[in-house]
């Protein structure tokens, strides 16, 4: 009776393994479609949007968001700290 349960959950457990295959298999492809359908960055030029590339261009824009925004946090944990810069210049809330 056990050797049984052991081969029926085998056999489910095969079963929704080869099930999850199919539906992968079915997403990789639809996604193959829609990429092959449409440019997926066109105003990229082309190349790796994250490559580090000197001048005006599109990745340059994305450096200099993402360096904001680190400058940003770390103004942030600076002023967590007790280290205001805003406060001291301004005389703000002594």
């Amino acid at each position: 009776m056990q050797a049984d349960a052991d081969k029926t959950a085998e056999n489910t457990v095969e079963q929704v393994e080869q099930a999850a295959t199919e539906i992968n298999q079915e997403i990789n492809q639809s996604i193959e479609q829609v990429s092959g359908a449409l440019p997926l960055t066109p105003a990229y030029n082309g190349i790796d949007r994250n490559a580090w590339i000197f001048g005006w261009n599109p990745q340059q824009e994305l450096w200099n968001g993402r360096l904001a925004m680190l400058g940003f946090i770390a103004y942030l944990l600076w002023d967590l700290a007790g280290y205001s810069v805003v406060r001291d210049v301004l005389h703000l809330m002594r």
